[in-house]
């Protein structure tokens, strides 16, 4: 998002030149083709664009709207010795927006508003962004789904871990509908968090933060790849804890815990027998003996007695790698066959252990820092091979596994995830679970 919003500030840029308003185009797709084609190509796509502006029926009511847009994701690290002033800066933003009487709410229900649609609750939606700063003021409050508002909205989206797509459906309505005082005492509570975390975190470090499920490696100060993760549900959770990375799996077995013969395993056999054929799973006993799934009784806890073990390859369920930090909960990092859970807002689908998207970027930086004789080439290849392989690092590498819900960048962009675990006690209902 860094890189995008770099296109913004070239679009800004051209835009002083010119002296002229770009309209009929939305933002944030003429900051994508600056992105693609460069400064050199932008000034005859603008002038192209002024030229044929007249052909959009819409052209004179939505103007591109970028000089509000910050950099939400900033290349500054959640976890850092300035985290907690950040927050505090944000902490007496927020105080004087309570103090004010906070922000109006978005009226629910109705069709999802996207931009080119006209509608009152429209107006509702400008004066809600311009008190949170996501839309200037000098926006106003009509009522058209302009660019202003579609590129304000996306701002807020991003903010609150939502997918940025600019539409005000029922879940982007609820999230504006918390109350200003609320976010207050979530950034106090996440000050408490941060502040117990402000000493030195190690040169290269990794950071997941499982309300955002999202993962962090940090260099030097600075974030050099965010990752979308998947992380436990409500039931199963993610525990917070500091560790070291110390192995890498390629092509892994998986040894089904036990939780989970109990709570999916068994059921599933219970309905399709075949399941464990199916999906490349073995029976053995603790003396290393094969068993076939007919001499296990599944009508009771006996298969907990068992080890299950699934085979390397595509249905495995760890993926083509597995990254194992020391812990007593039994749960690592690992990839996962099962993409299309990084695609969603709310991930929070694991049992505990916590999935990495493009998790071959974080395994090649991962090794680069401690075993430099492997490079991505070479990750790529193992992994294509299909076969095991355990690689130890020569330098094991932090690990901080946290609860963060509110924080700021040093851009002052604030930034909220939903509290899914309830430690935040947000309404103040006595049931907040320790920091």
């Amino acid at each position: 998002m860094h890189r995008l919003s770099g296109s913004f500030g070239k679009m800004n840029h051209l835009k002083r030149i010119s002296g002229q308003t770009l309209k009929g185009v939305c933002a944030l797709g003429f900051a994508a083709f600056l992105f693609e084609n460069g400064p050199a190509s932008a000034q005859t796509a603008l002038q192209s664009l002024q030229q044929n502006r007249q052909n959009v029926e819409w052209a004179d009511n939505f103007d591109i709207a970028t000089d509000n847009i910050t950099e939400v994701k900033s290349s500054a690290p959640t976890l850092s010795p300035e985290t907690a002033d950040y927050i505090s800066v944000a902490i007496n933003r927020y105080q004087r927006i309570v103090q004010a009487g906070g922000w109006g709410t978005v009226s629910p229900g109705g069709k999802p508003l996207r931009i080119g649609m006209k509608d009152p609750r429209v107006v509702e939606l400008r004066r809600r962004l311009i008190v949170s700063g996501d839309l200037e003021q000098q926006a106003g409050l009509s009522d058209t789904f302009d660019s202003y508002v579609d590129a304000a909205l996306r701002r807020f989206q991003l903010r609150h871990g939502l997918i940025p797509d600019g539409v005000m459906g029922a879940g982007t309505v609820e999230a504006l509908n918390i109350p200003a005082d609320v976010r207050l005492r979530q950034l106090e509570t996440n000050l408490v968090r941060m502040r117990s975390m402000s000493g030195f975190l190690g040169d290269r470090y990794v950071m997941v933060n499982i309300p955002a499920a999202e993962i962090e490696a940090v260099e030097n100060g600075r974030v050099r790849s965010r990752h979308t993760a998947v992380v436990g549900k409500i039931d199963r959770q993610t525990p917070i804890l500091n560790s070291k990375i110390y192995e890498l799996n390629f092509n892994p077995y998986w040894t089904v815990p036990k939780s989970i013969i109990r709570k999916d395993l068994i059921p599933k056999m219970k309905e399709d027998p075949e399941y464990l054929s199916k999906n490349n799973i073995r029976i053995f006993d603790w003396s290393n003996n094969e068993l076939n799934w007919q001499q296990i009784d599944w009508n009771t806890d006996e298969a907990t007695q068992y080890r299950f073990t699934q085979d390397p390859g595509a249905e495995n369920s760890l993926g083509s790698v597995r990254i194992n930090f020391h812990n007593k909960h039994q749960v690592y990092l690992h990839d996962t066959p099962s993409k299309t859970l990084f695609g969603e807002a709310n991930r929070f689908h694991s049992s505990g252990c916590v999935r990495v998207q493009n998790v071959r970027e974080l395994v090649t930086w991962l090794l680069q820092s401690t075993t430099p004789d492997w490079d991505r080439t070479r990750v790529d290849s193992m992994i294509r091979t299909g076969e095991r392989e355990d690689v130890k690092l020569r330098k094991s590498i932090p690990l901080y596994m946290t609860y963060v819900t509110a924080w700021a960048n040093s851009d002052g962009v604030v930034h909220f995830r939903d509290d899914i675990y309830n430690r935040d006690d947000l309404y103040g209902t006595g049931t907040q679970a320790r920091l």
